[in-house]
């Protein structure tokens, strides 16, 4: 399965590595293939090194102004020429979404893809890992969202909310029929 990971190119703290290098060798350990925005910094860093060190593929999308962080030795690579490619691209690549911590670019990216599903031009699973309880409030928004009728569609068939890096695989590796 190609996985997009949305994460943050921030250098982080134990709290947030940890979950993400975990989830990063599950994926790579599970024969899949890392899709992400290529950057060979911070917590995108760390989950290229763990999927590559664990036998996984590596599929960057760049983008024109962050090319210089771009990580060499990867699979594949394509530069996008803006951002709005770049997240076209890094979908069309993938075959399910795992939102991880991150900053505004992280939420932009999130939030395309659940407008995408919630208007039905993706069946894609995404997967919103809960890391440290970092998207509580956003969980929460979400589901105010849904009880004052702003979600024409369940919030359960836009987004799945995982705690721990296992529960985050199980979840896509089940939803895509893989035992």
């Amino acid at each position: 399965m190609n996985i997009c990971v949305f994460l943050s190119a921030a250098d982080l703290d134990e709290r947030y590595t940890r979950p993400a290098r975990e989830f990063a060798t599950l994926l790579g350990k599970g024969g899949h293939t890392l899709v992400w925005g290529g950057s060979d910094v911070g917590l995108m860093k760390v989950v290229a090194d763990g999927v590559q060190e664990a036998g996984g593929r590596l599929t960057g999308v760049s983008v024109q102004f962050l090319s210089a962080k771009a990580r060499p030795g990867v699979d594949e690579m394509v530069v996008a020429k803006d951002l709005a490619e770049r997240k076209r691209l890094l979908l069309e690549k993938a075959d399910a979404v795992v939102v991880m911590v991150g900053g505004t670019g992280t939420l932009d990216e999130a939030t395309e893809i659940l407008e995408l599903k919630k208007h039905g031009h993706t069946d894609k699973p995404v997967v919103l890992l809960n890391t440290a309880g970092f998207y509580d409030g956003l969980k929460e928004q979400f589901r105010r969202m849904e009880d004052e009728g702003f979600l024409p569609r369940p919030l359960t068939d836009l987004v799945f909310f995982a705690e721990e890096p296992v529960g985050a695989l199980a979840y896509l590796e089940e939803s895509r029929g893989i035992e």
